[in-house]
C-alpha cells in the first residue's frame, strides 16, 4: 500500500473514530449509536489506530 493511501486511510479512521466518540457521548444525535457508551469507547480506539496508520504512511514517504 502506498504512503499516500496509508495517510488517507489513517485520516479517514481518525474522522470516523471522532464521530463515533461524539455519538457515544450523545453530542452528535440522529443515530442508534447516539448515547451508547460502547461507541464512546470504540471511537478513540479507532482514532488511535488511524493515527498509527497515518504515521506509518508518513514515515515511508
Amino acid at each position: 500500500m502506498s504512503a499516500g493511501v496509508r495517510v488517507a486511510l489513517g485520516v479517514a479512521l481518525v474522522v470516523v473514530g471522532l464521530i463515533w466518540f461524539l455519538q457515544g457521548l450523545g453530542i452528535l444525535g440522529g443515530s442508534v449509536m447516539s448515547g451508547v457508551t460502547l461507541w464512546a469507547v470504540i471511537g478513540p480506539v479507532v482514532a488511535a489506530v488511524g493515527v498509527a496508520v497515518a504515521m506509518s504512511g508518513r514515515r515511508r514517504s
